[in-house]
């Protein structure tokens, strides 16, 4: 039976044009489907087609995501779990879970009464693959309370739980490749149940578990359960203050992460995602002094030297004391899921031919229907989580394809494709974090760029930056301005001032680090901008911009900030500002370390 493709076009017969055929050819498709009004009375209006690249795309997609969700055969209900061929494996996976419960002393019994409201809970089950062993499957199961039942002021006040910033995750790889330190990786589990709760929240007792003799009786919750909309933020703050009590300080520019001093002398950094941590000190004295304090009050699972953490490979050289981050694994899984294995690969992230604009948009409501049923979202932020992460150089086609996710047509679908055949010849592509000879107290280096008017429909500029430390980038992005800009410099001003704000909030995170950073150094390629930000002059370009100018000026005053001039061919933000050719694109990436492995 012939595959169905999701992603690739589709013609009949032996059809042997490439997708660059098509994307010059979607305009006259698009064009076809115009209904225009007959000439002769006799003769019958044009129907409207579809090309056949589309025929085939929801059945294609429905059937994608069934097989992904029945790849495991996993039981949607307990009853479901209790009927199943497998239920003496999920009937222990779920004794396994009542027994962290109990040991938690998560709930206790207490009598209902009428004016109890109670909130609901459900067994969720899970197959896990371990990576060592493809063969052999984990069965898991959790208890989650029915969080959505909650009120607001009742069962909840404050739920916002932080999570440490990506950067901070670069700067930590880039310190320890620096230093040569060592770099480990903890799990904590059953992260959320360590939190106690402060609010009275009743729950029923979860089926199949419920005590005989006491059937009527609920259960008073005593720390929070997963489901609960508070518990992410009471696990936090159980954590933080365990921290604190183990000689942590929490660091002012981001509160998941933590520095261990001594005698003046940082011995040891620890970052938080959640219930993923990552732990980095000189020696393994200090690492293992910190498990064991943490393993005290947490159940933790010691996952060893740092491999993989949040999708991201950790993959480290101590002959060469380079660390590389890449997302090798997690671009595979985003090529075959959207069935993009057979495609032709690209050489940049975004052809220069592109010029996307409302008026693509479909008129037709034929035509609408069809583009709803292709996942433009889905597809945007699959690669917007690469540019998060390890991959700068999508930054600008994601900016550009995400102003049309209320309404898309043909020519933004090209576009998105375009992007993943891009991922799919370079998945290999990530960040080199390498030791390096500190030649001055200054090893944050910032690049900024504009280009003028480049959004057709509201003529508003691109804004973009990208910052390295120690040669490798560790913050990046790539904006349309909030407003119109008058001018090329003003464009470039605006630029300027994004960029000039990211490096402040770097300049203190790196000395908590304990990275010296005596000034942070912007690199700027338009000798008016530089002019603008440094003298106190005001002139028809410029006035109207006044509250900017007196920030980058203050800073420039104070000794903070320096503006120094870049030559166009070698500003590696020009990478985040629009569409390049390759030799100039893979210069731009150069620059930053943002290189295949």
């Amino acid at each position: 039976m012939h595959e169905m493709s999701l992603i690739m076009e589709q013609t009949s017969g032996n059809d042997t044009s490439t997708d660059d055929d098509v994307l010059r050819n979607s305009t006259d498709d698009q064009n076809e489907t115009q209904v225009m009004p007959s000439i002769a009375r006799e003769r019958p209006k044009r129907t409207t087609r579809l090309p056949q690249r589309f025929s085939d795309y929801e059945m294609a997609y429905f059937a994608l995501n069934v097989a992904e969700c029945m790849e495991y055969d996993e039981p949607a209900t307990y009853k479901e779990a209790m009927e199943g061929d497998e239920c003496e494996k999920w009937l222990d996976a779920m004794r396994e879970e009542m027994d962290s419960l109990m040991r938690n002393r998560t709930w206790i019994l207490t009598e209902r009464s009428s004016s109890q409201k109670l909130v609901g809970c459900k067994w969720i089950f899970k197959k896990k693959v371990k990576v060592s062993d493809q063969n052999r499957i984990r069965y898991k199961a959790r208890l989650v309370a029915k969080g959505y039942l909650q009120k607001e002021g009742v069962d909840f006040n404050e739920i916002f739980s932080p999570v440490v910033k990506h950067s901070s995750i670069r700067i930590l790889l880039s310190v320890v490749a620096q230093r040569n330190w060592e770099l480990h990786q903890l799990d904590v589990k059953t992260t959320f149940l360590h939190g106690d709760l402060i609010e009275t929240i009743y729950m029923e007792q979860p089926k199949g578990f419920i005590v005989s003799g006491q059937e009527e009786k609920v259960c008073l919750l005593k720390k929070s359960l997963y489901g609960l909309k508070q518990s992410s933020r009471q696990w936090y703050i159980k954590f933080d203050a365990h921290l604190s009590s183990i000689g942590f300080i929490k660091s002012a520019y981001d509160n998941c992460v933590y520095i261990k001093s001594d005698e003046e002398k940082e011995v040891a950094y620890l970052v938080l995602y959640v219930d993923d941590m990552l732990v980095a000190a000189a020696d393994m004295n200090e690492i293992n002094s910190v498990k064991h304090e943490l393993q005290r009050e947490f159940e933790m699972k010691d996952l060893g030297e740092a491999k993989r953490i949040l999708e991201m490979d950790i993959i480290r050289n101590r002959n060469e004391d380079e660390i590389k981050l890449v997302q090798t694994d997690y671009f595979g899984k985003l090529i075959k899921k959207f069935q993009m294995q057979d495609s032709k690969v690209v050489s940049v992230p975004l052809a220069q031919h592109f010029k996307l604009s409302m008026q693509q948009i479909p008129k037709i409501e034929q035509e609408k229907s069809e583009m709803l049923k292709i996942p433009y979202a889905n597809i945007i932020g699959s690669i917007m989580y690469c540019v998060i992460c390890t991959r700068p150089d999508l930054a600008h086609g994601v900016s550009v394809t995400s102003r049309y996710m209320k309404e898309y047509g043909r020519e933004h679908w090209s576009t998105l494709k375009w992007m993943l055949r891009y991922i799919k010849g370079s998945r290999d592509i990530g960040i080199l974090f390498k030791r390096q000879e500190v030649e001055d107290d200054n090893p944050l280096i910032g690049y900024c760029d504009s280009d003028y008017a480049s959004n057709i429909d509201s003529r508003k500029s691109q804004t973009c930056y990208i910052f390295k430390l120690h040669g490798a980038a560790i913050s990046w992005k790539s904006t349309l301005q909030s407003v119109v800009a008058l001018s090329t410099i003003e464009a470039e001003y605006i630029a300027l001032t994004e960029a000039l704000k990211e490096g402040v909030w770097l300049r203190g995170i790196l000395n908590d680090f304990g990275v010296k950073q005596m000034v942070v150094r912007v690199l700027c390629d338009n000798t008016g901008a530089i002019c603008l930000a440094k003298h106190q002059v005001f002139h028809e370009r410029g006035k109207h911009i006044d509250v900017r100018l007196y920030f980058i000026r203050d800073q420039i005053e104070k000794g903070d900030v320096e503006v120094l001039k870049v030559g166009t061919e070698d500003n590696a933000a020009d990478a985040l500002t629009k569409a390049l050719p390759v030799s100039k694109l893979k210069h731009c990436l150069r620059l930053v370390n943002v290189i295949a492995q």
